[in-house]
């Protein structure tokens, strides 16, 4: 991978998914779990449309020079349709469980992608990244277990 940029956007888009917990779960002491993912859904859309409005992104798509295959359009419907899913599953657990527990289940999906990227993608592995797998997974077992325990 080019630099190391990457890692900070990582942090960023972790502190981002803790907000949503955290703010999410408020938010839902008073509403509806699908009400709360649309609206959700809206914000996070009018923001993406702005920065894809000032990036000059959504000119490219607009304007036909995004000449995207109908397999980016597929794979892109179906992280869509990921996304929308994972989000109410997320809200509904989060409505009926302390944001803890519920992120740490939902943080999962690292060993997940891990997983399927090795399996799927044809991506690299190494024993010190299978070593993560394993301590992810026994991480969220153990904040899952605390909430559990009587």
């Amino acid at each position: 991978m080019a630099g190391h940029a990457w890692i900070g956007l990582g942090l960023l888009a972790a502190l981002g998914a803790a907000g949503v917990a955290v703010l999410g779960r408020l938010g839902l002491q008073q509403m509806d779990v699908v009400l709360g993912t649309v609206l959700r859904s809206l914000v996070m859309s009018a923001v993406l449309i702005g920065f894809a409005a000032a990036s000059g992104a959504w000119r490219n798509l607009t304007g036909g020079a995004a000449d995207l295959s109908a397999r980016t359009w597929l794979a892109m419907l179906g992280a869509g349709i990921c996304g929308a899913g994972s989000w109410l599953a997320y809200f509904a657990a989060l409505e009926r469980a302390n944001a803890g527990p519920v992120a740490a289940l939902d943080r999962l999906s690292l060993p997940l992608v891990f997983v399927l990227g090795v399996v799927l993608l044809g991506e690299q592995a190494g024993w010190k990244g299978w070593l993560g797998v394993g301590f992810a997974m026994g991480g969220a077992w153990l904040i899952v277990w605390d909430q559990l325990a009587p």
